[in-house]
């Protein structure tokens, strides 16, 4: 039996990934900023599941959570960072407050999470973080820039971490999601006040982002993936959820690839010692 510490737990990826945990025997402290809707699963699932309030905007109370789930269930195996949203808007329409929520939430509360479970993981020689990224980590797309921008992020921290741990026997995947049907583009996502000068621009936009997530992915289905995820001996760094990622990371890196090689002279020129 593994144990599980999952924010976000309420809905979406979540809250499915929570009851795949507990449906095969599994116990998952779960975290929700509104503990209650999580009470469904505790009627079902009894003492395997132990609901727990939380914001994980909070460092100290993050600390507390992950700490008084270790001493309810005795360990942590796999902690998924989930919690997190969506901004939309425009750069030059991002108000200050909803930058730094962004980053606030879907940054910083991921590595607080990590920071408190780290310490239990070393001790015990083993463990898996499995961060919630997306596409828009490894590529960027208009009207979600601050998005964007919180993923890369976690990238950053998280493909250092996993080097960092990798000899404690701590492991650390990337899930990265395309479109999925969930709620993170409806009732989860925040909009930032539209400037009209984007009107026409927004436009095509969102015909792009129509396209990209056309075929949206079942967040259901996306659960035995995350147990094969957590079951396997080397995971992967980074792992793509969706038939679409795949396909628009390679164009992204034949892009970047192409630019790179045509202004390497140039980079060299920079060095001064071509």
């Amino acid at each position: 039996m593994l144990v599980w510490f999952v924010t976000g737990a309420s809905r979406g990826f979540g809250r499915e990934w929570t009851i795949a945990a507990l449906e095969r025997g599994d116990a998952v402290a779960a975290t929700a900023r509104d503990a209650s809707t999580l009470d469904d699963l505790v009627t079902k699932y009894g003492d395997r599941i132990l609901p727990l309030t939380l914001d994980v905007d909070d460092r100290e109370a993050d600390f507390a959570a992950v700490a008084k789930a270790h001493e309810h269930f005795g360990r942590l195996d796999v902690v998924v960072n989930n919690a997190g949203y969506g901004q939309f808007g425009m750069i030059e329409e991002l108000s200050e407050q909803e930058a730094r929520a962004q980053i606030e939430t879907n940054v910083f509360g991921a590595l607080w999470v990590t920071q408190a479970a780290l310490p239990f993981l070393r001790a015990q020689g083993s463990g898996h973080i499995l961060q919630v990224s997306s596409i828009g980590g490894i590529s960027a797309f208009p009207n979600i820039g601050i998005y964007n921008a919180s993923k890369w992020a976690l990238e950053g921290f998280s493909q250092a971490l996993a080097q960092e741990v990798a000899d404690f026997g701590v492991h650390v995947t990337l899930i990265e999601p395309g479109g999925f049907d969930t709620d993170w583009g409806g009732a989860s996502a925040k909009h930032a006040t539209q400037n009209p000068a984007y009107d026409e621009f927004r436009v095509k936009a969102a015909e792009q982002r129509r396209s990209r997530t056309a075929k949206s992915g079942d967040p259901a289905a996306s659960s035995a993936a995350v147990l094969k995820l957590v079951d396997s001996e080397n995971p992967p760094l980074r792992a793509f959820f969706g038939e679409a990622p795949l396909s628009i990371a390679e164009a992204d890196y034949e892009r970047r690839l192409a630019s790179w090689r045509e202004y390497q002279p140039l980079a060299v020129e920079a060095g001064g010692r071509g």
